[in-house]
């Protein structure tokens, strides 16, 4: 009798099996993670790289012809230096016979080097304007101007009309731009010039607030006295002309070394530099210019806004800049820096401040940022076109193979040889499979060929080999053997059903798919010829009443179905679907049976096929119906398990690159085939989805539209043409244009998944779907 209390029992060891799916499982949240953190990446190099480009916030509106009631008449009719000293708005006029060479909206890389080329061969300084997308984008060109004894400053960030934007962005874009400098250059400055700006007379009531406010924070503005209009193009001869200053008036002289094509400048500036200098005119700075003015200029006394700044920042003038202290509120200041001095070259760079501390080191992080989108961006866009070439080119190859392989397998002499009516083995390896087994036995029970079924039941524990025997009591099937072994994998289920079985040819299909009336039949004859070693079947979607059933239905027909003929024709076949295939006996031995090598044990004994020398075949009126994956979850899952599984199986067979004979030949063809269509290809893809999306946010909305149902169209007639083929409604392709938005990136994931869990290594063991056995007696083809 047993004892009326129960011993405690001990915890039991988990097995290495548990252990190793423990581990496994262990690691896929982290590289779920990296995947998404990739995708991530992607995405914020390509805003970052929109921005620097002003298509990310950029704003073209430029203000005109507005009021300036509100401006004092003395700036109006002031100088072009406007300061805030003492908090009193101030301008200071050039000097007679000086000129202040200004320059705005650079770096170039083609055009700022040449005009550093000539300010250092006639010795003469320049201010240069910059603009901060373009300083993060050529920093060594910033570091060039500064060390040349040049003085720099802000143009804003990306070129837009301060007068139109709310305090925030204003204080955004001047605190990147000297991010940027200090970045580019270890500095940052107190100068800044509006874009759009011109003469102060200019000035109104839009922008007065802003000169302001940059003024309480220790900003100098730069209007200017003559404009060379050198952006018109106008010949070199009007530029010189309209930038000489009338009698012996001192000037602040605007060209430009970027914003266009400014080859007409080039020629101009030393022209005009000798012309002025054989006028008796000197050249000076801006800061230069505050010096002559004030004694000591940008390094004069104390500003009316002295004293620490709330936030703990400084004002532009910094501890010795035109209003001394610190700004206001130090809010879009330059934090707490030190004035340049000592040489000559230096004195010439008042305005300048060297970068320390935390602005430096993020104003190096943002130069490396850009950096690394200036090599990324195009790198993505080289990609692209080889993407898009390689997608068209697949699409083009299945097209005229496919259309080829159906011809010839369909025309009424065709015949693979004598008709093969001798009995085959299916062999159904089942792991918890209670809510399918009943249907996939019934499905088999009306089969039109002689089999014998072995259910291989590989330590289930929910009942499904009783399951399986009290169906096949009840459908009166005595072709049934149902044999059960502890839990060791699908590899193993089936390699134990194939010792089991009594026949030379064995169908191997899953636990959860049904066979349509004349499946096997179908499936066999092409075993008629002697050198054909295995038989790829036709899987189909059988819940595709589901949104991912339809996708798959969809990716099933135009992608499998038609690789399938593609590579049957090129005698490359790399997977049979477990869900259906056939195989010679003596040819899986002869192979070592299915592998637990790797996850995909189809793809796995496919190569090994060929590799030995056998052919393998797609035959299309073979039909399968099996379940899809009834969440993202589950489909996540299914996918990771195929695409790493895949992965596995062409570095195990990596030799056969350099084999020779039949080996040789799948490693020439279709090694590098499913390499690029199966792994490149679709990790690429998204691309265009990503590439779509900036063009028409950031650049062109409709050409980019029209791009991406240009491609759209030519995946729809492949579709279109596979349904034709498989005689399936073209109803499910109105879910095709969603497919390419959701399902094509999801499934970008788990390829981006699969790749850093081969990177990184891990193995998972046989993955078990939720199944709910809805996918009942097949529903038929065109359903």
């Amino acid at each position: 009798m047993p004892p009326t209390t129960s011993p405690r029992r001990r915890r039991r060891a988990p097995t290495r099996i548990e252990r190793a799916a423990g581990k496994a499982a262990a690691l896929q949240k982290p590289r779920v993670i990296l995947a998404l953190l990739l995708l991530l990446a992607l995405s914020s190099i390509m805003l970052l790289d929109g921005y620097l480009r002003a298509e990310v916030g950029g704003d073209e509106r430029v203000r005109d012809g507005a009021s300036s009631s509100e401006v004092p008449d003395t700036i109006l009719d002031g100088g072009p230096i406007l300061t805030f000293r003492g908090g009193r708005a101030t301008t200071l006029s050039v000097p007679e016979k000086t000129i202040a060479l200004t320059f705005d909206d650079g770096p170039n890389p083609t055009w700022t080097p040449q005009v550093l080329a000539i300010l250092d061969k006639y010795d003469v300084p320049g201010t240069f304007f910059l603009v901060g997308s373009m300083i993060s984008r050529y920093p060594g060109i910033v570091r060039t101007m500064v060390e040349q004894g040049n003085e720099v400053g802000v143009h804003t960030f990306t070129h837009v009309d301060l007068s139109y934007q709310s305090e925030a962005r204003v204080t955004r874009e001047m605190e990147q731009t000297q991010l940027a400098l200090a970045g580019a250059a270890g500095i940052t400055t107190t100068l800044f010039r509006a874009p759009y700006s011109s003469e102060t007379d200019a000035i109104d009531n839009y922008s007065w607030p802003v000169y302001q406010r940059l003024g309480k924070d220790g900003y100098t503005s730069v209007f200017v006295d003559t404009d060379s209009d050198d952006w018109k193009k106008p010949g070199v001869s009007k530029i010189v002309q309209w930038a000489t200053p009338k009698k012996n008036e001192g000037a602040a002289v605007l060209f430009h070394d970027a914003g266009g094509e400014r080859s007409q400048t080039i020629e101009a500036l030393p022209k005009y530099i000798e012309k002025m200098k054989a006028k008796g005119y000197t050249f000076t700075t801006i800061s230069g210019v505050m010096e002559q003015d004030g004694g000591t200029g940008e390094g004069g006394g104390t500003g009316a806004d002295g004293g620490a700044s709330g936030n703990g920042r400084v004002g532009a003038g910094g501890g010795t800049g035109a209003d001394g202290g610190s700004g206001a509120d130090g809010g879009t200041g330059v934090p707490n820096t030190t004035a340049a001095g000592g040489s000559s070259a230096d004195r010439l760079q008042a305005a300048h401040r060297t970068a320390t501390g935390t602005l430096l080191y993020e104003g190096r992080a943002l130069v490396l940022a850009v950096a690394v989108a200036e090599w990324t961006v195009p790198a993505l866009s080289v990609g692209l076109v080889i993407v898009g070439v390689a997608v068209m080119s697949r699409f083009g190859m299945m097209l005229i193979l496919a259309r080829r392989h159906h011809r010839q397998r369909n025309r009424r002499r065709f015949s693979w040889g004598p008709t093969v009516t001798r009995p085959v083995s299916v062999i159904v390896p089942a792991y918890n499979e209670k809510e399918c087994i009943a249907n996939t036995l019934a499905s088999l029970a009306r089969s039109t060929h002689p089999i014998e079924v072995i259910v291989v039941d590989d330590g289930s524990t929910d009942g499904t080999s009783r399951i399986a025997r009290d169906a096949a009591a009840r459908l009166g099937m005595t072709n049934v053997r149902v044999i059960r072994q502890e839990n060791a994998g699908k590899p193993a289920a089936l390699n134990n059903g194939v010792r089991s079985a009594l026949h030379d040819i064995v169908v191997m299909m899953d636990g959860d798919t049904v066979f349509e009336d004349d499946t096997v039949r179908q499936l066999v004859q092409p075993f008629a010829d002697p050198g054909v070693g295995a038989v790829a079947g036709n899987a189909k979607v059988g819940n595709r009443n589901t949104l991912i059933g339809a996708w798959q239905h969809i990716e099933y027909v135009m992608g499998f179905n038609l690789d399938r003929r593609m590579y049957d024709l090129l005698r490359c076949m790399p997977t049979i679907p477990g869900a259906i295939g056939a195989f010679r006996r003596e040819a899986v031995l002869q192979v070592g049976g299915m592998s637990e090598d790797t996850l995909a044990e189809d793809t796995d004994i496919t190569i090994a096929m060929h590799r030995a020398g056998w052919r393998v075949v797609y035959q299309e009126h073979a039909r399968a119906w099996t379940e899809a994956p009834g969440s993202l979850k589950q489909l996540w899952s299914q996918r990771y398990r195929w695409s790493y599984g895949t992965m596995q199986a062409l570095w195990k067979h990596r030799k056969s690159l350099t084999d020779k004979g039949p080996s040789g030949r799948f490693g020439r063809v279709g090694m590098p085939l499913v390499v690029l269509f199966q792994i490149v290809t679709p990790v690429f893809a998204p691309l265009i989805d990503v590439f779509t999306v900036y063009s028409m946010v950031f650049i062109d909305f409709r050409a980019a539209l029209y791009a991406w149902l240009a491609v759209l169209g030519v995946q729809l007639v492949c579709a279109a043409y596979a349904f034709r083929l498989d005689r399936e409604k073209y109803r499910y392709l109105l879910m095709m244009p969603l497919q390419q938005l959701a399902y094509r990136q999801l499934m970008y994931l788990v390829l981006i998944h699969s790749c850093v869990t081969a990177l990184t290594g891990g193995r998972l063991r046989w993955q078990k779907l939720k199944r709910t056995g809805e996918v009942g007696t097949p529903t038929g083809a065109g359903s």
